[in-house]
C-alpha cells in the first residue's frame, strides 16, 4: 500500500467518523429543541427564531416576555463562550463537552416547580450553547450543529459551485446537521406527546449514551475536530540599511 492510499485511507475514516458524531449530536439537539419547544414554549437552539419572536413581542407590548427571549440570546451565547472554556486542554474534548451538556440537561429535567420554569428554559439554552463547542470543523470544513440555517445555505451554495464546473463534492458534508436536526426534531416532538416534561429526562439519558461513545474515539481526532487557533505571525524585523 503506497503512502498516499494510506493516507486517503485514514482521511475518509475521520471524516466518516466525524458525520457520525455530527449526526448523533444535531439528533440530539433536534430532540431538545423540539421537546423544548413544547415544554418551554420557545426554541432553545433557534435563535433566529427567538430573536424574531422578541422583536414581535416588543412591538405587540408585551416587553416581560420579550426580555426573557433577549435573555436566553445572552445565554446562548454564554453557552458556547463555557464550552470553550470547558473544552480548552482536554484530551478528549468532545467527550468533556458532552458531560458538561449532560450536567446541565439534568438541571432542567430536574426543575419541575412551574414558577421555576424560565430557570429551565434558559437550563436548555445553555445546553445547546455548549453542545455547539463539541465539533467545529470536519477536515477544515466549518459545521454547525444547531446552525442548520448556516449548513443548508453552504450546501446550497456547494450545489451552484458543482453545477458551474467546480468539481469539489465536499460540501456535501454540510447535509449532516441537518439530517440529525430534522430527524431528532421528529423524535422530539412525539415523545414529547407521550411522556411531557419526563422527555428531558429521555434526551439527558441520550446525551449520557454519546459521551460515553465519544470517550472511545482518540483524543487525536477528538482535537482534529476542533477549530485550530489562530496564531499570528510574528513580524519580521528589518534588518539595518
Amino acid at each position: 500500500m503506497t503512502r498516499e492510499r494510506r493516507r486517503r485511507i485514514i482521511q475518509t475514516r475521520r471524516t466518516a467518523i466525524g458525520i457520525s458524531l455530527v449526526v448523533a449530536i444535531s439528533f440530539l439537539a433536534g430532540m431538545t429543541d423540539a421537546a423544548g419547544l413544547l415544554v418551554a414554549g420557545s426554541f432553545v437552539s433557534f435563535m433566529s427564531g427567538n430573536t424574531t419572536r422578541a422583536a414581535v413581542f416588543l412591538a405587540d407590548g408585551d416587553q416581560d416576555y420579550a426580555a426573557i427571549l433577549f435573555g436566553a440570546l445572552a445565554v446562548f451565547v454564554a453557552g458556547n463562550a463555557l464550552g470553550i472554556i470547558v473544552a480548552h486542554g482536554a484530551a478528549r474534548r468532545a467527550f468533556r463537552v458532552l458531560t458538561a451538556v449532560m450536567l446541565v440537561l439534568a438541571c432542567a429535567a430536574a426543575i419541575a416547580d412551574p414558577a421555576f420554569v424560565t430557570l429551565r428554559f434558559y437550563a436548555l439554552v445553555l445546553a445547546m450553547g455548549l453542545v455547539n463547542t463539541a465539533i467545529e470543523h470536519i477536515e477544515g470544513l466549518p459545521i454547525g450543529l444547531t446552525y442548520v440555517t448556516g449548513a443548508l445555505s453552504r450546501f446550497g451554495r456547494g450545489i451552484g459551485h458543482w453545477m458551474v464546473g467546480n468539481p469539489r463534492r465536499d460540501w456535501i458534508v454540510q447535509i449532516a446537521p441537518w439530517i440529525g436536526m430534522a430527524a431528532g426534531g421528529i423524535c422530539g416532538a412525539f415523545l414529547e406527546r407521550m411522556l411531557g416534561t419526563g422527555v428531558l429526562w429521555l434526551i439527558c439519558a441520550l446525551s449520557a449514551v454519546l459521551a460515553v461513545l465519544t470517550f472511545i474515539i482518540p483524543p487525536r481526532l477528538q482535537k482534529r475536530l476542533a477549530q485550530q487557533a489562530h496564531v499570528p505571525a510574528k513580524p519580521r524585523r528589518r534588518s539595518a540599511s
